[in-house]
């Protein structure tokens, strides 16, 4: 009996990884497409998603554009923080990696907090749904900047 379910397992893993792999490959490509739309005007690629009526519009771009202020704010502090260490010519002093740290998580509970905000302001002014489709839109972008991030910064020595 054992056999068998491992033989069936192994039997789906084989078949599946084919698939895993054109899946990953997807991914990538719809990453990729999403950096590229972000770089090039983050602005209508939003617009294009939500497909707002002029009174939603009139309510959410002010909350759009506050985030979007708040938001380079805190990305332009964590790029100085990431530039001070791949800039750092010598070894890092444990104080200077115990500053570098608190300064992250900083970083990080601010954003957390823009984002509640804007969150709230987003589900007031918004159906549900396009405010549900906004905030995964923004969490994609988010999640596609902390992964260019981690490949571009290397670890603490």
């Amino acid at each position: 009996m054992k056999k068998n379910l491992v033989a069936m397992l192994v039997a789906a893993f084989v078949t599946a990884a084919p698939a895993w792999a054109q899946d990953r490959s997807a991914d990538e490509a719809a990453i990729a497409s999403l950096r590229t739309a972000v770089q090039k005007d983050k602005r209508a690629l939003v617009a294009s998603t939500l497909n707002l009526t002029d009174a939603e519009a009139k309510k959410f771009w002010p909350i759009y554009d506050s985030y979007q202020r708040e938001y380079d704010m805190l990305n332009r502090r964590l790029n100085t923080a990431l530039e001070g260490l791949v800039a750092r010519d010598r070894p890092l002093s444990d104080l200077y990696a115990r500053n570098l740290a608190n300064e992250l998580i900083a970083v990080e509970e601010q954003e957390i907090k823009a984002r509640r905000k804007m969150h709230n302001g987003v589900m007031r002014a918004l159906p549900p749904k396009k405010a549900a489709r906004y905030l995964q839109l923004e969490s994609k972008i988010r999640a596609v900047r902390a992964y260019d991030i981690a490949v571009a910064f290397p670890l603490v020595q």
